[in-house]
């Protein structure tokens, strides 16, 4: 077996400051940052996802920022490809990886694999869809948990995205996806045994997995702050352009935060005084969505942040946990 790769993860809800924290830890460790943002890979989507600055990116080296373009899918297994292949180079430099970001399913193809689902087939999808037209969408989740009860517990039933999948994978494998998801391997706290990440097994890492967490109402405030920023450095005429274009938007990048309000401001379903409140409630419940997730992983590290916790502070706190980690790699 090949020797582990030790990487540094570095997660939280969004505003909650982890990417400047990731520059300032990989700035002092010799490190790259490998991002784990899926709105973050489109060119073009600088504000609304707030890319690092030209000075942030100098002071630490990114990796997987504007590998896609803003009218094209970009899956997960594609990015886990990308990722693994960067956390490699890095590595082999003789420098840390530092992944950040708070993708919460990059972060689970990453560090527990990605199970084998079979691709999309879109006459299925069609089909599914046509009878949730004509049906409901709940007697489509009724079906599902007919064929994958477990599935169907933990997707409501009004969520068609998630039940026309599920039904997919069925109709294509005769396998219930919660199956199929089970191929997800059971993560061991953070100085536990190795495990094998990507599709096929094809690294191998320790890791060192640290979130920043901060109260709810310091969160909305930080939330609102960034809201208003990206709407006087230009996020209206941001999604104007890309939304102009040719090859037009694709369904991930039209419902990233912000964009999607914004979209339906350029539509006449917003006015300008409910774009700004919008943004910063769908980014509220999105933020509460991460947290759940983060929850999830076992042998997080958790760093709570107050509002006058300045970033340095928190970076200290980081390298002597990777220090800490490192001699017992």
């Amino acid at each position: 077996m090949a020797a582990a790769v030790p990487i540094l993860v570095i997660t939280g809800q969004t505003a909650s400051g982890k990417e400047r924290l990731a520059v300032e830890v990989a700035a002092r460790l010799g490190g790259e940052i490998i991002s784990a943002d899926s709105m973050k890979v489109y060119r073009g989507m600088d504000i609304g996802t707030a890319k690092a600055s030209a000075e942030q990116r100098a002071k630490a080296p990114h990796h997987l920022l504007d590998v896609a373009d803003p009218g094209e899918t970009f899956s997960t297994a594609r990015w886990l490809e990308l990722a693994e292949a960067a956390i490699e180079d890095v590595h082999a430099r003789g420098r840390v990886a530092v992944v950040s970001g708070g993708t919460p399913l990059y972060l689970k193809a990453l560090l527990e694999g990605l199970f084998e689902g079979p691709s999309a087939d879109e006459a299925i999808r069609a089909h599914l869809r046509e009878e949730a037209d004509r049906r409901g969408t709940p007697a489509l989740h009724e079906r599902l948990s007919q064929v994958d009860p477990a599935a169907a517990r933990r997707i409501h039933p009004n969520d068609l995205r998630r039940i026309v999948r599920a039904l997919e994978v069925w109709e294509l494998t005769h396998t219930p996806i919660s199956d199929l998801q089970g191929q997800w391997g059971s993560r061991p706290g953070p100085y536990g045994s190795l495990w094998d990440t990507g599709p096929y097994g094809r690294a191998v890492y320790r890791p060192l997995v640290v979130a920043v967490r901060r109260d709810s109402g310091d969160l909305t405030s930080r939330i609102t702050q960034r809201t208003r920023r990206m709407m006087d450095a230009g996020l209206i005429e941001e999604v104007r352009r890309l939304a102009a274009r040719t090859d037009g938007l694709a369904k991930g990048p039209r419902q990233a935060l912000g964009c999607a309000d914004v979209l339906e401001f350029l539509d006449g379903r917003l006015s300008e005084e409910e774009l700004a409140p919008a943004i910063v409630a769908h980014t509220r419940q999105f933020a509460r969505r991460q947290m759940t997730w983060l929850r999830r992983f076992d042998g997080i590290e958790w760093l709570d942040a107050a509002p006058d916790t300045d970033i340095e502070t928190l970076a200290d706190r980081v390298v002597e946990l990777w220090r800490r980690h490192m001699q017992v790699c």
